[in-house]
């Protein structure tokens, strides 16, 4: 049977799918995106500074980059429901973990564990999206799992900062654990089971099939790619709530605002972006919202003491353009390579993710200082160091194109047999 997503069964099929990854999503990011809000209750509770907190922020990651090396020698070799429910059920136990965490080492030994698991889900997850979704139709759902991002900042940051506030740090991660295995429990019963890539040819040892998939130069260029976007967010974002807090004028009970309007904002625009993507070609909108988000990059990263809207303005500004350059960034990055290989790939590529997310976050750290005042000093260099990666960016998107695989394996990544090019417009009536 080819891999193709029947006209008849798509939509609904797609869309029960697609509810599941975003939830899984929201999940695994919520866990993520957390932990930099709760900054300063964990700087006062643990006595820790800005280089041991951004380190806190970073053992997820560089975690999540390990284990995702391992992962990507072996993904391609099981069912991605499979896959999906075991890295899940971990992620939960992690989670519960950090909440049952008393001192500074057991917080950083249980986000480790999480990001073991939780970090690798991100590439089972596109793994997903780029096998069972039509190339005409990726970017749109790129866009909705990428809701999940959007929700967590909605719905799970406000509601975490909240019981934070009431029950301590602890509790947002309490909450998760259970939610998570309700996710876990929801995708046993809805998700078929996803074994269509293991039709494929393989080679006897799975390292010698990862260093396959690594040495490509296609992917290598998206590798690097990924590298430069991660540096042009995350050595940014780890530190926006203690600069909110010290520098603008923004009191901790009002960094709640700051997340649901930057996430109410992406829930509508993350969709709305992958459908330009998919219409104008993933590289041009990619382009577009890197150029136009360095404007509230240097904006954020020198704000004075203003009032909250001039803040909301410009924190949403910028998640919109920086989830905007991440989905057609990632439907980019999905389409470089074969579906035989996608599974390992985007493994690699969210291992690559995770580390240079944390290495982004320990450099920025580095770069950071307090004066006596209590002031954050350094936030402006951590900007023009995100500016620089985003430049970067610019000059190797252009460097990366849609791989032209044979007919057969058209089919069976659901693909049109005249799939146009990343770069240019997607007219599906004309394909």
């Amino acid at each position: 049977m080819p891999d193709t997503v029947p006209p008849a069964q798509s939509r609904r099929s797609e869309w029960v799918l697609l509810a599941v990854l975003t939830a899984v999503q929201f999940c695994h990011i919520l866990d993520f995106v957390i932990i930099m809000p709760l900054g300063p209750q964990l700087m006062r509770s643990f006595g820790i500074g800005a280089s041991q907190f951004a380190l806190l922020v970073s053992a997820y990651t560089f975690s999540a980059a390990v284990t995702g090396l391992f992962a990507a020698s072996v993904m391609d070799r099981f069912d991605r429901k499979r896959m999906l429910l075991v890295l899940l059920a971990g992620f939960a136990v992690g989670t519960l973990l950090c909440g049952l965490a008393g001192s500074f080492a057991l917080l950083m030994a249980a986000r480790v564990a999480a990001g073991a698991c939780g970090g690798v889900l991100a590439g089972v997850v596109f793994a997903i999206v780029g096998d069972q979704i039509p190339p005409e139709r990726r970017g749109r759902a790129t866009g909705v799992v990428m809701a999940g991002f959007s929700a967590a900042s909605v719905l799970g940051l406000p509601l975490g900062l909240s019981v934070a506030e009431r029950q301590g740090w602890q509790a947002p991660f309490f909450l998760l654990a259970v939610l998570t295995a309700g996710v876990v429990l929801a995708g046993a019963l809805a998700l078929p089971p996803m074994r269509r890539h293991l039709s494929a040819p393989r080679g006897s040892s799975p390292l010698r099939d990862l260093w396959a998939v690594a040495r490509e130069p296609s992917h290598l260029r998206a590798l690097v790619f990924t590298t430069a976007l991660m540096f042009a967010a995350f050595t940014v974002v780890p530190f926006l709530s203690p600069y909110l807090t010290s520098n603008a004028g923004v009191a901790e009970t009002r960094l709640d605002l700051v997340y649901l309007a930057g996430g109410l904002a992406t829930l509508f625009t993350g969709p709305a972006m992958g459908w330009l993507a998919d219409r104008f070609g993933h590289a041009r909108v990619f382009t577009m919202t890197a150029v136009v988000s360095i404007v509230p990059i240097v904006a954020v990263t020198n704000l004075p003491p203003v009032g909250l809207p001039l803040v909301l303005t410009v924190t949403t500004t910028m998640m919109v353009l920086g989830s905007g350059r991440m989905i057609s960034a990632t439907a980019l990055v999905t389409g470089v390579v074969l579906p035989a290989r996608r599974g390992s790939f985007m493994s690699l590529n969210a291992a690559v993710q995770q580390g240079a997310a944390g290495l982004a976050a320990f450099v920025a750290g580095l770069m950071i200082g307090r004066a006596p005042d209590g002031r954050m000093l350094g936030y402006a260099r951590v900007g023009a160091l995100a500016i620089a990666a985003n430049l970067l960016t610019l000059w190797l998107v252009r460097r990366l194109h849609e791989v032209k695989p044979e007919p057969a394996t058209q089919l069976e990544a659901g693909a049109p047999p005249l799939a146009a090019p990343l770069e240019a417009p997607r007219d599906a009536a004309a394909v």
